[in-house]
């Protein structure tokens, strides 16, 4: 039996976003749910479980988070910042999912706890690749952490 996955995607470019969907609708994402939020603030709401974000049924924990860097509202490294201090919370692992090659970017978000740094690939064949390494990777070999529960 093939578990079920949440992965939760912290976006706010709408071509990037579509273009993860259609990534998502492949056959091997079967057994995946795509959650998105569009701004820092919104996903830290969503992992925190605010206001709309509270039911839990609709809107369950991710296994991994699929961050931007630049977002509006809280950068992709404030939010990684806020994940890694909250007890409940700091092992969901993090894959940065960002268009920045830029090295600041990239050793701060390490500095922060990201588990990845991936840069966007240019094209939908590119990313499809990429994702389907992705999920071998991270849903299909990796033993995911589990979550402390207050």
């Amino acid at each position: 039996m093939t578990a079920t996955h949440t992965i939760l995607l912290v976006e706010d470019n709408p071509v990037d976003i579509l273009l993860m969907q259609r990534a998502f609708r492949n056959e091997a994402f079967a057994n995946t749910t795509l959650q998105i939020v569009r701004d820092g603030d919104a996903a830290v709401f969503y992992l925190n479980g605010d206001g709309e974000y509270g039911d839990r049924a609709r809107y369950p924990l991710p296994a991994i988070i699929l961050l931007d860097l630049k977002l509006p509202r809280r950068s992709g490294h404030e939010v990684l910042g806020w994940l890694k201090e909250q007890p409940e919370l700091k092992r969901l692992p993090v894959v940065m999912l960002t268009s920045s090659r830029q090295p600041l970017d990239v050793d701060r978000a390490y500095d922060l706890g990201v588990n990845s740094y991936l840069v966007k690939p240019v094209g939908f064949a590119s990313l499809l690749e990429m994702m389907n390494s992705f999920k071998d990777y991270w849903l299909d070999r990796t033993e995911l952490p589990e979550l402390i529960r207050s």
